[in-house]
């Protein structure tokens, strides 16, 4: 697994060090600001890869193989948070950091503005940005016991209804107590990062990136006793589906990743890895909640 180069959570890449690109997909301005990068990064004696599954930029490789990826230093994001959480899964698990530039809409976890790309890439370069852990949360699927798979995210995971199927029926235990049974359109399970994201829409709490927890949220619950509920990441959480329900989708970081039964249980606890973010030496949590959710704003 590759490491970051760091000293005291500074980014340090020494020359010919290998960074990837990833760029927002349905957008030229995307494309020609990764063109560019990719020159510059040349020019200044790194190795430039492509994300895997992109059209390959000029003059780069593409990064498909596992040491390829292991070799990482550093990633470079161009997009919206979709992008950035694109980007974390192609990473799987590995602690590279992401440095994230937003050209899409919010912009909570590609928090730097793409009008300052080279000079904040710049100061990277030399040293002058820091690394901040994110944590982030692992989820098996077991089918009677059985694994089904295990997942990672950055943001959050969801259990909803499909479209066709009526609320969902769900039990939900932490370290094996019962916490409430609960109908609801779906339940989020999300990280200090992603309760900014879905979970803040369906009226969760706002979580600040350090703290040691996660928080469950329910989607439209059937009932006005149903809160989100704070609790420790070193709980154990898990879901189970009641025989009403006949199926729901399980989502982890807004992607679909399989069909859940009532012979399913979804085991969540924080998983062995963090992710690394660069930001800025100065950047202030606080600052972003205001320019970005307008926090406090009384006009």
């Amino acid at each position: 697994m590759a490491k970051a180069a760091s000293s005291k959570n500074t980014l340090i890449l020494p020359e010919k060090s290998s960074v990837a690109l990833v760029y927002r997909l349905e957008t030229g301005k995307a494309v020609a600001l990764a063109k560019k990068v990719a020159d510059y990064l040349k020019e200044n004696g790194y190795v430039v890869f492509t994300g895997p599954d992109q059209k390959l930029i000029p003059g780069t490789k593409a990064a498909k193989t596992k040491k390829q990826l292991d070799a990482l230093k550093l990633v470079i994001v161009l997009g919206g948070d979709g992008t950035y959480l694109r980007a974390v899964r192609i990473l799987e698990g590995r602690n590279i950091p992401i440095l994230g530039f937003n050209m899409g809409s919010l912009g909570f976890l590609t928090a730097h503005s793409s009008d300052h790309t080279f000079e904040v890439i710049e100061a990277a370069l030399h040293g002058k940005m820091e690394l901040r852990p994110r944590s982030m949360i692992v989820a098996q699927v077991l089918r009677k016991g059985r694994s089904r798979g295990e997942f990672h995210a950055l943001n959050d995971m969801v259990i909803e209804r499909g479209s066709m199927s009526q609320l969902i029926n769900t039990s939900i235990y932490s370290d094996k107590f019962l916490v409430s049974e609960v109908k609801a359109d779906g339940f989020i399970v999300a990280s200090p990062s992603g309760s900014t994201a879905y979970n803040l829409a369906a009226g969760g709490p706002i979580l600040h990136p350090e703290s040691p927890v996660f928080v469950v949220t329910a989607v439209a619950p059937h009932s006005l006793t149903s809160r989100p509920l704070i609790v420790p990441d070193k709980s154990t959480l898990s879901f189970k589906l009641d025989g009403k329900t006949a199926k729901a989708h399980f989502i982890v970081d807004g992607q679909k990743v399989t069909e859940l039964s009532a012979d399913d249980e979804v085991v969540v606890t924080r998983s062995c890895y963090d992710h690394w973010m660069v930001r800025e030496p100065e950047h202030n949590y606080f600052t972003l909640l205001r320019e970005k959710l307008k926090f406090g704003d009384r006009s």
